[in-house]
């Protein structure tokens, strides 16, 4: 588990720094290496948070 939130941390962080690199240098490719690692980061946490729940329900 603490390897999946180190993950989903690392993640959220590239996408951070790819949009940031978008602002400075106003390449597009950097915001769409943003979105698609954030789209992925978000999809991890959801699932992460999913198995989260079900083990607290069974």
């Amino acid at each position: 588990m603490l390897l999946l939130r180190w993950l989903v941390l690392l993640m959220l962080l590239a996408a951070l720094v790819s949009f940031a690199f978008y602002a400075g240098t106003g390449d597009a490719r950097f915001k769409r290496y943003g979105w698609l690692v954030l789209k992925w980061a978000l999809l991890s946490a959801f699932g992460f948070f999913a198995v989260l729940i079900l083990e607290r329900v069974l």
